[in-house]
């Protein structure tokens, strides 16, 4: 920018002291010009205070306190179609606990859909969506109208015993699929006439109806999962189904 040199002013036009030591402008044009300016000075106080902000304060402002949701579109394919099951549900974000164990991809189950009504849950925590879209169909074909067929009753609550649990698979080295929210463990069910009928009370003790009932459930759950265990696998499934999004091809 060139340098601008102000012209010398005239006698006339020179500043003078008054008897208070005050200088006083003789010149008309910068008598208006320094009115104006004491004008504008205390508006333009206010906005400097506003524009002293650091920028890496507005950065951490804006950052998020924990994990983001999944940005993978497979996830966000997948809460579209839990979405078109009238699944109640809240996605959540990505968490990884260190050791093999995480919560990626998953979503917290408030509820899901039969035919007719709300099913209820119970003890239930993160799960992934795979899992929660295979539960949602399983709970609504393969749960409450086999219970109306063969029990003549609805179902209304299915309870679990959760689902993610940073742990091995029982007597090995290896991380169970709870591990990375990928399983749910069933334990009973909660019928609209009050019946309860329980894997471990009902699998060989409950009426031939019931035992029919928890068969029936079980099989249909190796149609949606990768791998369904029960009490015919080993005694520490005795009071639960297993039910894991592996991709396996493993019912028991």
């Amino acid at each position: 920018m060139p340098l601008m040199v102000k012209p010398a002013l005239a006698s006339s036009q020179r500043p003078r002291p008054d008897g208070l030591g005050n200088i006083l402008l003789t010149n008309p044009c910068e008598t208006l010009f320094m009115r104006r300016l004491l004008l504008i000075l205390p508006l333009l106080a206010p906005l400097a205070a506003c524009m002293d902000i650091p920028q890496a304060t507005q950065k951490s402002a804006s950052r998020p306190a924990s994990g983001t949701l999944s940005p993978r579109p497979a996830y966000r394919q997948c809460l579209s179609e839990l979405s078109a099951q009238r699944a109640s549900f809240t996605p959540l974000p990505d968490q990884y606990f260190g050791q093999g164990c995480s919560n990626v991809g998953t979503v917290r189950l408030a509820s899901l859909h039969s035919d007719t009504a709300s099913l209820e849950l119970s003890n239930l925590g993160p799960v992934t969506c795979s899992v929660a879209t295979g539960f949602a169909g399983w709970a609504r074909f393969g749960v409450d109208r086999a219970a109306e067929q063969i029990l003549g009753s609805r179902v209304m609550r299915i309870e679990t015993y959760g689902s993610y649990s940073c742990r091995n698979v029982a007597g090995t080295n290896r991380r169970s699929g709870h591990a990375t929210a990928n399983a749910i463990d069933v334990s009973a069910f909660v019928l609209d006439d009050g019946r309860r009928i329980s894997v471990l009370d009902d699998w060989d003790g409950g009426t031939d109806a019931e035992r029919r009932f928890l068969r029936v459930v079980h099989q249909s759950a190796c149609k949606r999962f990768g791998t369904v265990l029960g009490p015919q696998y080993n005694a520490a499934h005795r009071n639960h189904f297993h039910l894991e999004a592996d991709g396996a091809n493993f019912c028991r």
